[in-house]
């Protein structure tokens, strides 16, 4: 077997009936440590892959909640799509157990491990190259949304509290600015500015859910590009994947952290910032994909609010960009001086350019419908 070093001690507990051929690092994720593991079948002499992962238990720090919501939310998905004649191998996540029967394992070093089937035949990117990819996206995540349409999702775990509750995102960032623990403050007024003269946007949505204006679903909550599989050859869109962050939240979530990234015409830390627009090209693939799946159950509040959800989760992450910025870079990587701020001046960037382009957004939103 190739690769002997990558072979984590937790391989012989897996309940996988054949001979591991080889073991490497796989993906580009920065949380979780992950691995993709070959092996020969001992039924069928066939080759298969799984991905075996360690969970970052510093970020989420109840695996076992974590898991709990996984596996409960790939079991409703695998009868959805087993009901409208899909193929669940393909179409969802397949957790596979260890030895002591559980999804879930910890070593003896006290590091905690998952595994799934690896879906064949897929691929991801890291950026749309064109409309065709993001409408691709949208249809994965819409489907996503409209599979899950049903479930109870008040019963679901909250594996990072308040994850995109943007009033406490932005108290978070108004008592960086107060505190002002690094001395960093004086040096980016400008920034602070622009966020707090949005200060009102912050507090538009969470009190609709409040008030029960808005529906509580299942969300995906990190809706990147390259947490969705394509199919290899035809680039039809397969699977959602990275489950971690599924909790009770917002449709706009979903939407809108989707294009955030997805619609920029910039990498989220160029330092260039006449290279960085909100793309309505972008916009208009994705929001085409994602009503062809959920138009039929999305309320008509939602779908009001779908152009300025881009805008609030952009808005949202530039103020956690910020907010680490002023905190000393304690939670986002950097790989330079200063990262954290070009970030969260491609957020702003790109907020002020949603803003100008706000009802030609409306207008295509309209289109689509």
């Amino acid at each position: 077997m190739s690769n002997p070093q990558y072979v984590p001690a937790v391989v012989p507990r897996l309940e996988i009936p054949g001979t591991l051929t080889d073991a490497a690092p796989f993906g580009n994720g920065h949380i979780n440590t992950t691995y993709l593991l070959s092996f020969l079948s001992r039924d069928s002499g066939s080759p298969q892959k799984y991905i075996l992962q360690q969970i970052n238990t510093q970020v989420f720090q109840e695996p076992e909640h974590l898991m709990e919501n996984i596996f409960s939310v790939c079991t409703y998905l695998r009868q959805r799509v087993l009901a409208r004649g899909g193929d669940p191998e393909q179409e969802t996540l397949t957790l596979v157990p260890f030895s002591n029967g559980e999804h879930l394992l910890y070593d003896n070093e006290g590091r905690c491990w998952r595994c799934y089937r690896y879906v064949e035949n897929s691929v991801s990117y890291d950026f749309a190259d064109t409309p065709q990819i993001m409408e691709g996206a949208g249809r994965a995540f819409g489907r996503f949304q409209m599979d899950l349409d049903g479930y109870p999702a008040e019963k679901l775990w909250e594996t990072i509290p308040h994850f995109h509750d943007t009033p406490s995102r932005y108290a978070d960032f108004c008592r960086a600015v107060e505190e002002d623990s690094l001395g960093r403050a004086d040096s980016v007024q400008e920034e602070i500015a622009f966020w707090k003269s949005r200060e009102a946007d912050f507090y538009r949505v969470q009190p609709l859910l409040e008030e029960g204006r808005l529906p509580l679903r299942v969300t995906h909550n990190d809706t990147k590009l390259n947490n969705v599989l394509f199919d290899r050859d035809t680039n039809a869109p397969l699977c959602v994947v990275d489950l971690d962050t599924i909790m009770p939240g917002l449709s706009l979530y979903d939407f809108g952290d989707s294009l955030r990234a997805g619609a920029s015409t910039a990498a989220e830390d160029e330092r260039d910032l006449s290279r960085v627009s909100f793309s309505l090209e972008m916009f208009e693939a994705f929001t085409r994909g994602f009503l062809s799946e959920t138009r039929s159950v999305l309320t008509e509040e939602e779908l009001a609010l779908l152009p300025f959800s881009a805008k609030l989760m952009t808005m949202e992450c530039g103020i956690r960009f910020l907010t680490d910025y002023l905190q000393g870079d304690t939670y986002f990587k950097i790989h330079r001086p200063g990262h954290n701020l070009d970030r969260c001046r491609t957020q702003m960037k790109l907020v002020a350019d949603m803003e100008t382009k706000s009802r030609e957004m409306m207008d295509i939103l309209r289109r689509c419908l």
